[in-house]
């Protein structure tokens, strides 16, 4: 308990300094909640306050809506709190974070298989997340379509850019922020991620880019990249253009090399032109870095990069951002050395091992279709197979009582009529979690039952008391009889598997 403490200022009637306290017995006055105090107070109160108050926030843990990182090991957690006051920006006083940095780069392109030369770096840059690296990614390929459309003497005012519906947000802030046209291609049920062939046939002049995702954010599902490159590259050879492919490797980026190591989407492919990635999703570091990677020099254009002299030394820069914290790409290089290749794939396999035993138990419920594939990213993502009695906002609402944040959401157009609850597993998402968690699902189903079948014997006795027939209810099948032999099945399919995180 914060013991409460009260001061005097000079010439003032006993006026307290503060009487904001922890525990009711100690308040006297609120602090106000959108105007500085005119007063300081001491410091174990001020955190008792603001620890009380983010007790009401949801735990990071069972936050099943989010990719991001929420659990690292004791030791990279020292290394971000002592870097933690460190200015990324400045390079001349923290040359060993650059270097790092810089590591980090050209391991995660040959992780993507940039054809990088032995007397070469890889050219790339460490950002705050994803949307800073995709905001500089179509910066780049907006400047070079542009450039070359001046060489040629034709407009250059209307560029626009090729994505599927499924795009997470940031790809339409950037091209409203950067005056990009965004050109969608629709959904459908039961294929929820962009088509290449009507990617390609949506492909004009002003293209700068076809942006792919390898890990939509839907379902988990990675886009056909090799098809993708195909399509395109006789497209640009009939027509003479040069339309290339950015890869939106978010969620997938740290997935795909070790679980998928012969599937082309990455560098491999020759409109491939840069990569974006999240470090702070499936590479396993705390929100705060994502890393954007070129093919090579020539896909960047030289008049993007800034050369500034600060604190005395030249500094070349590429972001959007220019102060950043040093914690994350310290972490990301800890994560990238302490686990290696085989440290990754271990843990990618125990996901979808984690994945795939969800995905049994939520389709032993009877009531769900599972819209995620086997392969991708390790998610569940379902529908209610009789949505006339509830809904799966319903059941994403329930699942809050007992902690859990699990989103419920309508896929884009063309296919909003599809609602779907998704669960998204982590490295920290662990077995016996996630037996809770089909637990949880089942109660929260029966009840919902309840409710349903108690607000239909209401509405007949009703209709029946208004018509005077006096008509009965019919009878319905217990739902705890069947609840009861859905976890059983479940149970045993559980206890067979062998490998993955307890």
């Amino acid at each position: 308990m914060v013991v409460s403490v009260a001061a005097t200022g000079a010439g003032t009637d006993a006026e307290p300094v503060t009487s904001t306290f922890f525990a009711s017995r100690y308040v006297r006055d609120p602090l106000r909640r959108y105007r500085m105090p005119e007063r300081s107070i001491p410091r174990e109160a001020a955190y008792q306050i603001i620890n009380d108050e983010l007790m009401l926030d949801g735990n990071p843990r069972l936050n099943l809506a989010s990719f991001v990182t929420t659990w690292m090991e004791p030791e990279c957690d020292k290394l971000i709190m002592g870097s933690i006051n460190k200015n990324y920006v400045d390079m001349d006083e923290y040359p060993v974070t650059t270097e790092l940095q810089n590591r980090c780069v050209n391991m995660i392109a040959h992780l993507f298989n940039a054809p990088i030369k032995e007397d070469e770096t890889a050219v790339g840059v460490g950002t705050v997340g994803s949307s800073e690296a995709i905001m500089l990614a179509g910066l780049a390929f907006k400047r070079k379509w542009q450039n070359k459309r001046k060489e040629q003497g034709k407009p250059y005012d209307k560029p626009n850019i090729v994505t599927g519906a499924n795009v997470q947000v940031c790809w339409e802030k950037f091209a409203r922020y950067f005056e990009v046209e965004l050109k969608e291609v629709k959904l459908s049920e039961g294929y929820y991620v962009m088509d290449p062939v009507k990617a390609v046939d949506m492909v004009d002049e002003n293209t700068i880019c076809v942006a792919a995702i390898l890990g939509s954010t839907l379902t988990g599902e990675f886009e056909d990249v090799k098809q993708l490159n195909d399509l395109l590259t006789e497209k640009n050879k009939e027509t003479g253009w040069d339309v290339p492919i950015h890869v939106d490797a978010a969620s997938g980026g740290f997935i795909a090399p070790f679980l998928y190591p012969e599937l082309e989407w990455d560098f491999r492919l020759p409109l491939v032109k840069s990569i974006n990635v999240s470090g702070h999703k499936y590479g396993l570091v705390y929100a705060g870095v994502g890393w954007v990677i070129w093919r090579s020099k020539k896909d960047l254009p030289e008049e993007l990069i800034f050369h500034i002299n600060y604190l005395g030394t030249d500094q070349p820069t590429f972001t959007l951002n220019f102060s950043k914290g040093s914690s994350q790409i310290i972490a990301q290089y800890y994560q990238l050395i302490r686990l290696g290749f085989q440290g990754y794939k271990n843990i990618m396999e125990n996901c979808m091992e984690n994945a795939a035993i969800l995905r049994e138990g939520i389709a032993a419920t009877g009531r769900f279709d599972i819209l995620s594939k086997d392969a991708g990213v390790p998610l569940v993502a379902f529908s209610l197979k009789d949505s006339s009695r509830f809904s799966v906002f319903d059941i994403s609402e329930n699942l809050r009582r007992f902690g859990w944040i699990v989103p419920a959401y309508t896929m884009p157009a063309d296919a909003e009529h599809v609602a779907v609850l998704r669960v998204v597993i982590r490295e920290d998402f662990s077995r016996t979690l996630l037996e809770r968690l089909v637990g949880d699902v089942l109660k929260i189903l029966r009840e919902l039952d309840a409710c349903a079948t108690h607000a239909v014997r209401v509405a007949t006795a009703t209709a029946a008391g208004q018509s005077g027939d006096g008509g009965g209810v019919v009878a319905r099948k217990s739902i705890l009889e069947i609840e009861r032999e859905v976890a059983s099945r479940w149970r045993d399919a559980v206890s067979k598997k062998k490998t993955g995180p307890c």
